[in-house]
C-alpha cells in the first residue's frame, strides 16, 4: 500500500524479463522482496546492484500498464516505498495496482500551478471519478478538479511542489499514463451491487447482484 506522495525520481531501463530501476542514493537502504511503486505500479525487488534494482515483470503488467513502454525509452519514473502502518497519509490509499491507461489530453501553465487534462482510454472508468475525488497519475496523488459532463475527460491543478518534484513536468500531449482511481469507490461498488451470501428459494448459492439500490438507500436513511 502506498500515499502517492513520490519520495524520489529514478530512471528505468528494460532488462531480461524484468526492469532495472536506477534511484538517487537518497532512495537507499532497499531490502530483497520489499515493494516499491515505480510509475505507479507495484515491483518487487527481486536483485539488487551497486545503484540500483532489478524487479521482474509479468505479461499482465507489461499488458495493462505503461510501464513497458517507459522501459523501452529508458524514461523517468516517479519511485515510492510502501506505507508503514505508523506513517502519515499525506496522499489517499494507492495500492499500485493499475486500472487503466489515459492519454494526456493537455499540459497548461496557469499562474500558480499547471492544469493537467487526461482521458481515458476505457469509458468505463469514467464512473469512478468524481469532482475533488482522489486519483493516481503514475502513482502521484491528485485530485480532481473539473470531470467533463460528457466525454471521458478530467482535469487536476498540479502546485508547483508536485509539478517539480514528480515525473509530471515531463509528460506531453499524447502520453499515454497509468490510472489507479479510488480504492474506496471500487469496493463501494463492489459491495452495493453484488451480494453472494443470499440463498435462492431452491437452497443454492445465489451469486447474482443484490437488490440494493438507490431508493432502497433512501428508504434506509442514507
Amino acid at each position: 500500500m502506498f500515499t502517492g506522495l513520490i519520495q524520489a525520481l529514478g530512471t528505468i531501463h528494460l532488462h531480461g524479463n524484468g526492469v532495472l530501476v536506477e534511484p538517487p542514493n537518497s532512495f537507499f537502504p532497499l531490502v530483497l522482496g520489499e515493494s516499491i511503486s515505480v510509475d505507479g505500479v507495484c515491483l518487487t525487488v527481486s536483485s539488487m546492484r551497486e545503484k540500483a534494482f532489478l524487479a521482474d515483470i509479468s505479461e499482465e503488467t507489461l499488458k495493462r500498464t505503461a510501464l513497458g513502454e517507459k522501459a523501452n525509452q529508458q524514461g523517468v519514473v516517479n519511485l515510492e516505498k510502501a506505507l508503514r502502518l505508523s506513517d502519515r497519509l499525506g496522499g489517499h490509499l494507492v495500492t499500485g495496482h493499475v486500472d487503466g491507461l489515459g492519454k494526456v489530453v493537455s499540459v497548461r501553465a496557469l499562474s500558480n500551478s499547471w492544469d493537467l487534462k487526461i482521458a481515458f482510454e476505457e469509458s468505463m472508468f469514467s464512473k469512478y471519478i468524481c469532482n475533488k475525488g482522489s486519483i493516481a497519475i503514475n502513482g502521484v496523488s491528485l485530485t480532481v478538479s473539473e470531470k467533463q459532463q460528457r466525454g471521458d475527460a478530467f482535469s487536476m491543478a498540479v502546485i508547483p511542489h508536485t509539478w517539480s518534484n514528480t515525473s509530471l513536468h515531463y509528460l506531453k500531449e499524447g502520453e499515454i499514463v497509468n490510472l489507479e482511481v479510488d480504492l474506496m469507490a471500487k469496493y463501494a461498488e463492489n459491495l452495493l451491487n453484488y451480494n453472494s451470501d443470499r440463498i435462492n428459494p431452491k437452497g443454492s448459492l445465489n451469486t447474482g447482484y443484490s437488490d440494493v439500490s438507490k431508493d432502497w438507500l433512501r428508504k434506509n436513511g442514507y
